[in-house]
């Protein structure tokens, strides 16, 4: 049997290169206080290779977490973040993120509107219905155009064949580098408006806890302690440090293993944890000549996920 579970949303942030969307995550780790007091950190920590820092994009995928307070149930939810490429060089990547998310924020710059690098991005969220929220931002600039940019943004949807549901996105504006948001172009000094927009309108993931344990390969890894790593979210089931474990390759063949590493996110950082349940993002570690496209499975319940199609 199917369900949504409410305590987690797995979002990912795309946006045309210097739109301001590796800032905005800095405030929203910021604001969840990931970041302890009196710690020294880098601007942009999600740009973490040095290529990225010196061309100023992000280039590979990355994932951090941040918990925050539902102000209707009081319940914490926790908020995993998938900072996607921002350049069109590297759309494969986008296009395997895709498959791990429920749920988009488009990130526009208030004076520029949407960009081509946005346009394959946003067609792939698109094309899996994902629900997207559009944050107007860097509305500190002297020459933003808020009905333009809201314009343009509608027109790309509508010319990328969205949906009537995903047409009627909710709009947030922003100026991410100081950390403030608002429903209006008044903003607040903080991201709650954000945070809470997140809540309502990015669904839960839908899990099956009934069938056994089954997930996607969606992007690997290495840990210098636990080897290559395989990353994914997990569709249905649970899974144990130590748990047996059945790959299936993407030609078919099958091979068993183990769970020796057993990783979740928390904040930046990459935590090992004993268990994970359907709907979690999870980096497994040990596994040899691990490849994108995999299906990790319990050994009872040999059922392939669809394989990723990355387009050229």
């Amino acid at each position: 049997m199917q369900k949504i579970r409410k305590d987690i949303r797995n979002i990912a942030i795309i946006a045309h290169v210097d739109h301001g969307k590796t800032t905005l995550i800095d405030s929203m780790l910021r604001q969840a206080k990931v970041f302890r007091e009196n710690q020294r950190v880098a601007t942009r920590v999600m740009d973490s290779n040095d290529l990225e820092r010196e061309r100023g994009i992000t280039i590979l995928s990355k994932n951090a977490s941040i918990t925050i307070p539902d102000s209707v149930s009081g319940e914490l939810v926790k908020l995993n973040i998938v900072d996607t490429p921002g350049h069109a060089d590297f759309g494969g990547e986008v296009e395997r993120i895709m498959n791990m998310v429920d749920g988009v924020l488009l990130l526009v710059d208030a004076a520029e509107g949407p960009k081509p690098q946005t346009r394959f991005v946003l067609k792939q969220a698109i094309e899996k219905n994902l629900k997207t929220i559009v944050v107007i931002n860097k509305l500190d600039r002297k020459d933003i155009d808020i009905e333009q940019t809201l314009n343009a943004t509608f027109d790309l949807f509508v010319e990328l064949g969205a949906s009537n549901d995903i047409l009627d996105f909710p709009v947030i504006y922003a100026e991410g580098l100081l950390g403030k948001a608002g429903k209006r172009p008044q903003l607040e000094d903080n991201l709650m408006p954000l945070f809470e927009t997140i809540l309502r309108e990015i669904p839960g993931p839908i899990v099956d806890n009934e069938n056994p344990f089954q997930m996607l390969v969606t992007n690997l890894g290495y840990d210098e302690y636990s080897g290559v790593t395989a990353t994914g979210r997990i569709y249905s089931g649970t899974i144990r440090v130590n748990d047996p474990i059945t790959r299936i390759l993407t030609n078919g063949a099958q091979e068993r293993a183990n769970v020796k590493y057993l990783f979740t996110y928390e904040g930046l950082e990459k935590k090992q944890t004993s268990f994970a349940e359907a709907g979690d993002i999870i980096t497994i570690g040990g596994l040899k000549d691990i490849q994108i496209g995999e299906t990790l499975t319990d050994p009872e319940y040999l059922v392939p996920l669809p394989v990723i199609r990355v387009q050229q």
